[in-house]
């Protein structure tokens, strides 16, 4: 539990409502209000993301490469390479190539 001052303490300390100033509280107002707003938006993020996938298998594109080739993409080329390289070299090991 956090003692509004940017540190940790126990559970044994915990800051009673009535000893928070006015501006801690006013702080914590604003943080949670900003979080739900954010989870609201990621919610709906989200529900696009989907629908985008519904359109995509739609046309007929396979959502799980899909998802894959986005996945690639989000790396960087060289870990990405290196990556690839090792499970060649896996693959290759157990015989599957």
């Amino acid at each position: 539990m956090a003692d509004f001052g940017g540190t940790e303490t126990s559970a044994d300390s915990i800051v009673a409502p009535q000893s928070l100033t006015q501006t801690t509280r006013e702080k914590l107002r604003q943080l949670v209000a900003r979080i739900e707003k954010l989870e609201e938006e990621k919610k709906g993020l989200g529900d696009d993301i989907k629908e985008s996938y519904a359109e995509a298998k739609a046309v007929g594109f396979d959502t799980k490469v899909l998802r894959q080739v986005i996945r690639l993409r989000k790396q960087d080329r060289q870990e990405r390479e290196e990556q690839e390289q090792v499970r060649e070299l896996y693959l290759h090991a157990l015989g599957d190539i």
